[in-house]
């Protein structure tokens, strides 16, 4: 593997352990996409660090579970600013 890629790898995993970031959120962060991070955090990690990919999916796994919570409040917050830009003129 190579070093930059090996070094990009467990600096997300240690991102992600750090802030309990999402895939989303980690990929912004590191400039690639949504399924670079995430083969990276579930293929490459467990060859890398397998005890860190253990804290990591479960960092993870959380995020799955909540996403449906998260993406109701971005839709309600989308439709606040939509009320709030209605009244203001």
């Amino acid at each position: 593997m190579k070093r930059e890629i090996y070094l990009r790898v467990t600096e997300a995993a240690r991102h992600i352990l750090a802030t309990g970031a999402t895939v989303r959120q980690c990929a912004e962060r590191f400039g690639v996409s949504k399924t670079t991070i995430h083969k990276d955090m579930r293929e490459r990690l467990k060859d890398i660090d397998p005890g860190l990919f253990a804290e990591v999916s479960a960092v993870l796994d959380k995020n799955r579970r909540e996403r449906h919570l998260r993406g109701g409040m971005a839709t309600r917050r989308k439709y606040a600013r939509r009320r709030e830009r209605a009244l203001s003129d």
